[in-house]
């Protein structure tokens, strides 16, 4: 079944003469957010979109996804929480071990996490360290990849050092973020990628934790990327603070931002215009084409990356970054107010979790996303075309 093909939303702003993201400043997007008050009235895209319920179950369609996820650009964490000599992140990406770390000369790389002697993975998880060492014969490696040692050396005559340390990936750092990319040969039409820089400056990660979610990755995406559901989900968590249904929806390439006002706005009723800001009266959230999700909070903001396992399993990694110190009352203040959004995050993955049951019920030939949910069709619309290039 053919999904219907959504047009980009009245909103795009992406400048296609230079190249970099457009997006309205805090006066524009402030007025917006008050016609739409006054006037009972949203942000809408164009036509809505229908996406298959297949496009969910089949594994041949994750295969492709998985594909498209190595051979681009993707978002692998935010640049600080790589901050020393030595910082490391060991992880799966579109089912693929790799490292990634910060060497010594400052310079952030990217390895396949496998050891040159029989394949075993040489770290996991995270920290800081100048060398990996393979916990099944002890081959070590240095931070810079390059094979450093080998026990009882002898047993290999003719190894080639220099030739076998740990195999590179594409390695970016950009925007305050690390990209990677696997697949060295794809001539990826979208070959760098360009963002606004979203990580303000002396952000650094005061928390960063991994959860499996049993749900396809594109329906937890879905549940980022709209407003229409917040009084519904979110009764006595969200909805009492922010509005039913109103969101401002811009693109910028493959990519949205949505702004989530919170009914703290009006305040700015009265005053000057040139002095509105949004700091604190809304959540932006980025949606980074196609898996990355950065939300904005009063005082902090929130990176999560979405890792597919399968059709029904989905690992989500998050990097919660502030400007505070270690301890005190900004970062108490900050962990108890992600205390709130938690609890709104756990709705939301109930709902999602409904939602993957629901494909089975086989109810739905497809999923149905109005003209409130643009941000979603422009996604699906993109991912499609993506894989259809691929093809």
């Amino acid at each position: 079944m053919k999904a219907t093909i959504m047009a980009t939303t009245a909103f795009d702003t992406f400048d296609e003469h230079h190249g970099s993201p457009a997006l309205m400043s805090d006066e524009e997007i402030v007025a917006r957010i008050f016609d739409h008050i006054d006037n009972g009235t949203t942000d809408r895209g164009k036509s809505s979109w229908r996406e298959p319920a297949q496009n969910y179950q089949s594994a041949e369609r994750l295969d492709g996804e998985l594909a498209l996820l190595r051979k681009r650009w993707i978002v692998f964490c935010p640049s600080v929480a790589l901050s020393r000599s030595g910082d490391y992140i060991a992880r799966d990406a579109a089912g693929t071990p790799l490292i990634v770390v910060r060497g010594n000369d400052g310079q952030v790389r990217g390895f396949r996490n496998a050891c040159r002697h029989r394949g075993v993975q040489v770290a996991k998880g995270q920290g800081c360290t100048s060398v990996f060492v393979c916990p099944y014969h002890g081959w070590s490696y240095g931070n810079d990849g390059s094979l450093r040692s080998v026990p009882h050396n002898d047993g290999f005559p003719g190894l080639d050092k220099e030739n076998r340390g740990l195999v590179a990936v594409e390695c970016l750092e950009k925007n305050g973020f690390v990209f990677v990319k696997q697949d060295a040969d794809s001539k990826d039409r979208k070959d760098q990628p360009d963002l606004p820089d979203l990580i303000p400056e002396g952000h650094r990660v005061i928390k960063s934790e991994t959860l499996e979610i049993e749900a396809n990755w594109k329906l937890h995406l879905e549940s980022s990327l709209e407003g229409y559901h917040i009084r519904s989900t979110h009764q006595t968590t969200f909805f009492p603070v922010q509005y039913d249904n109103l969101t401002v929806v811009e693109s910028f390439g493959q990519n949205n931002r949505i702004a989530f006002p919170y009914q703290t706005i009006e305040g700015l009723r009265d005053k000057p215009r040139s002095t509105w800001s949004t700091n604190g009266r809304l959540t932006y959230v980025y949606h980074l084409f196609p898996n990355v999700v950065v939300s904005t909070f009063p005082d902090c903001m929130q990176v999560v990356v979405l890792e597919p396992l399968g059709l029904e399993l989905t690992r989500q990694h998050m990097f919660l970054l502030a400007n505070c110190g270690d301890k005190g009352d900004a970062l108490d203040a900050i962990l108890k107010g992600q205390e709130f959004a938690k609890m709104g995050a756990i709705e939301d993955r109930e709902v999602v979790l409904g939602a993957q049951r629901g494909l089975k019920a086989g109810a739905n030939e497809f999923l149905e996303f109005g003209l409130f949910e643009s941000a979603i069709g422009r996604f699906h619309e993109a991912l499609t075309g993506e894989l259809e290039d691929a093809a």
